[in-house]
């Protein structure tokens, strides 16, 4: 008896067991916010981006310094003919020497210099906001992309229950002697060419499920849960919220550090300087020397040397100005177009809901009433059935592309800014 207790109990907790590994996918389930936090970690692209910000970080602590100092060494009148020829102590203009020397940008040089360094920064700050918008945003459109997949995969099961539905009452039909046994054939036939959808959904969902898997690695295989997006769209808003998204944003620190380059090929034009500090040692009847001398360039042909490097710097700013209009007018455009979409969509959506499939469902329940009441043919009910799953697919198609659209606005001109 113990022992037929013991064997149930094991039993039991075996039971249990597998229960619990039967459900991976709850302990794995995966929302949109949980993908979105797991990009932001995981992704190569916004860790470059770090890593330009520290490259650019350290390369302007030096920006503003004097260079380095050089340190001179030799020996000044060394005969070579003569008495003294050969000898480093015999002549009184010999000298052994050994000095420093310190060259002097101009203050704007420098200056400049600073400039361009701090909105290299900047500029790098801004690319990396343009990266996790991208990051963010790619991964959300996978996510939304492979939750569509997984609820038209879901509606399958309810094609088959009623598939089989469909066999069990043509089988009664033809028993009854209302239908012919021809017909039993049709529900077959259906049911191959929803195994023929699916084989594609099968693949759809591989390439969605792949794409995700870019973004945030082994969680794309997870359960996707919570639903679809639906962040709020301010129609009349976007407009003036334009000039802050990211990719236009960065434009800002980008042409800062054109017009400091501009500013450091100005000053060229000034003359930079050096000074030099050397001490002459002679033989030991002879007393030592010490000398300083000062350095200044002279900028004597502007038109053949500072002048052109100005020129192509301001050829750049006006490059970088004239990109920035150009990315704008396209960003107005796609905005537009976004927003003339999102709302075809949502009236889509709508008559989806409330018109296309409950037609589709009364048109099936009639056709299959009248099959039933041996008045009708099994050739309109499986045309009407057709009509609902095609209607029902379409309708996840049409909530996908509203979603997808919706994440769009949502990224690029409503996601606060960080």
């Amino acid at each position: 008896m113990n022992s037929k207790c013991y064997c149930t109990g094991r039993s039991l907790v075996a039971g249990l067991a597998a229960s619990v590994l039967a459900l991976p996918s709850l302990a794995g389930a995966l929302t949109l916010n949980e993908a979105l936090r797991l990009a932001e970690t995981n992704a190569p692209s916004l860790a470059a981006q770090d890593a330009k910000i520290q490259a650019a970080s350290s390369a302007a602590i030096p920006a503003g310094e004097l260079p380095d100092p050089k340190l001179l060494a030799g020996v000044q009148n060394y005969p070579i003919g003569g008495p003294d020829r050969w000898s480093i102590n015999d002549d009184f203009m010999t000298m052994q020497m050994v000095g420093v020397r310190q060259e002097m940008p101009n203050g704007d040089k420098r200056k400049a210099r600073v400039e361009v360094a701090d909105a290299a920064i900047d500029r790098a700050a801004a690319e990396r906001r343009v990266a996790r918008l991208n990051v963010r945003q790619s991964t959300a459109l996978a996510w939304i992309s492979s939750y569509s997949v997984e609820r038209k995969d879901a509606l399958f099961q309810d094609f088959y229950k009623e598939n089989r539905l469909l066999t069990d009452t043509v089988r009664a039909q033809i028993a009854g002697g209302r239908a012919q046994p021809a017909d039993a054939v049709t529900p077959k036939q259906e049911a191959a060419q929803l195994a023929e959808q699916q084989d594609d959904l099968i693949r759809l969902r591989a390439q969605t499920r792949a794409t995700l898997k870019r973004w945030i690695g082994p969680a794309a295989n997870d359960e996707l849960t919570g639903g679809l997006p639906q962040w709020p769209v301010d129609t009349s808003g976007y407009a003036h919220k334009l000039q802050q998204n990211p990719a236009l944003a960065a434009f800002t620190p980008m042409t800062r550090e054109a017009q400091a380059k501009v500013r450091e090929a100005e000053a060229e034009k000034q003359s930079d300087w050096s000074w030099e500090l050397d001490y002459q040692r002679r033989g030991r009847e002879f007393g030592d020397m010490v000398s300083v001398q000062f350095t200044f360039d002279l900028p004597l042909f502007p038109g053949s040397r500072q002048n052109p490097r100005i020129a192509a710097k301001h050829a750049e700013l006006n490059q970088l100005e004239a990109e920035r209009e150009a990315q704008t007018r396209e960003r107005t455009e796609q905005l537009e177009a976004d927003l003339a979409d999102y709302e075809r969509l949502n009236r889509s959506v709508r008559r989806g809901q409330d018109s296309l499939v409950p037609l589709a469902k009364e048109k099936v329940g009639l056709s299959m009433a009248s099959y039933r009441a041996g008045k009708g043919d099994l050739a309109p009910v499986i045309a009407a059935r057709r009509e609902l799953i095609e209607a029902r697919l379409k309708q996840i198609d049409v909530e996908e592309q509203r979603a997808l659209t919706n994440a769009r606005l949502y990224f690029n001109y409503g996601e606060p800014s960080q």
